[in-house]
């Protein structure tokens, strides 16, 4: 029987989601990979048992995590109806439609249909009776973002979500996605972009600002770049690595000479602030409190612990900053 750790909340911190009365924790744990059959159930256990025990109290998922797509519901269904039970009033769960998930034209996007029909199969995978958050994965460019929204405020109303996100919404799709759910009298709580010390695109697109001006939340996700900021890829490609084995998500040829020199002065500053490189990239990202929560992923208790430990220290001086600035570009 799971007994949750009884001093869970005294060390990570928890920020306000925008104008909301909601708050997350620093780091939130992420479902994409490592919650599927590929897996143990009791590795899949313990990793979710861990980070409960830190002060995680927010697992985020989609509709097609997995591999194969359902399966990180299902994974967390299984505990939550077992382990957590009895915390599930203390846990935010949020899921998210918009990608591929079943075969036909009603199987992706941002149709009210496939929005609405893919919540109902999630809340089935997940047990529950509502998600926390409930996002549109994706802007959908041939369907009015009028019915995406719709879609929703009806899930609110309906009792299925308490709140609402994006992801991957430009800053000006954003802002318009923003003024509709107010019109509707959902406001939008969050928007969950890519963001790390490499991909730099929600500062320099003006996402950020729009977040800023709206008080809507954020959490970034891949704030670890696919691993290459996690000290994997300091002398190179291991065979194991990600990038070996020609994930879609990192290529080969992204590792170059260059990248790999730059890592490596990323990772000396990480040893002067007494952290790995890993720790340095999500304390980065959480600077200065623009950033609600990062997304971390985990494929073992070990791993989750050093990212936890990224909270001991989230502030940088001016002369850190320059530093990241000029080995990344501001």
């Amino acid at each position: 029987m799971y007994t949750a750790h009884p001093d869970r909340y005294a060390h990570m911190p928890y920020r306000r989601a925008g104008n909301s009365g909601l708050k997350l924790p620093a780091l939130s744990l992420g479902l994409w990979h490592n919650f599927g059959p590929d897996r143990t159930a009791e590795g899949q256990r313990a990793i979710l048992r861990r980070a409960f025990d830190l002060g995680i109290t927010h697992f985020d998922l989609a509709n097609n995590y997995g591999p194969p797509p359902g399966a990180a519901e299902s994974a967390l269904g299984a505990v939550l109806a077992t382990d957590f039970a009895p915390h599930r009033d203390e846990l935010v769960v949020s899921t998210k439609a918009g990608y591929l998930m079943w075969p036909g034209p009603y199987g992706e996007w941002g149709s009210r249909k496939y929005l609405l029909s893919s919540l109902d199969q999630s809340l089935t995978r997940l047990g529950l009776e509502y998600v926390d958050v409930f996002y549109s994965h994706r802007f959908d460019p041939e369907t009015p973002l009028e019915e995406t929204m719709g879609a929703l405020h009806s899930a609110v109303q309906q009792g299925k979500a308490l709140y609402v996100g994006v992801s991957n919404y430009s800053a000006e799709q954003t802002r318009e996605a923003a003024r509709i759910l107010g019109e509707l009298g959902t406001p939008l709580l969050i928007h969950q972009p890519r963001y790390s010390m490499l991909d730099r695109r929600p500062e320099s697109e003006g996402l950020l600002d729009a977040l800023d001006d709206l008080r809507v939340g954020s959490i970034a996700y891949s704030p670890l770049e696919q691993g290459l900021l996690t000290g994997r890829y300091l002398n190179g490609i291991p065979e194991d690595s990600r990038a070996a084995s020609d994930s879609p998500f990192l290529r080969r040829d992204a590792v170059t000479e260059d990248l790999v020199d730059r890592l490596r002065a990323l990772n000396a500053l990480a040893e002067e602030r007494g952290q790995t490189l890993a720790q340095l990239a999500l304390a980065w990202v959480l600077r200065g409190g623009r950033v609600t929560s990062a997304l971390i992923g985990a494929s073992s208790t070990r791993q989750l612990d050093d990212s936890v430990a990224a909270v001991g220290n989230l502030d940088f001086d001016a002369e850190e900053l320059a530093r990241v600035d000029a080995l990344v570009g501001p």
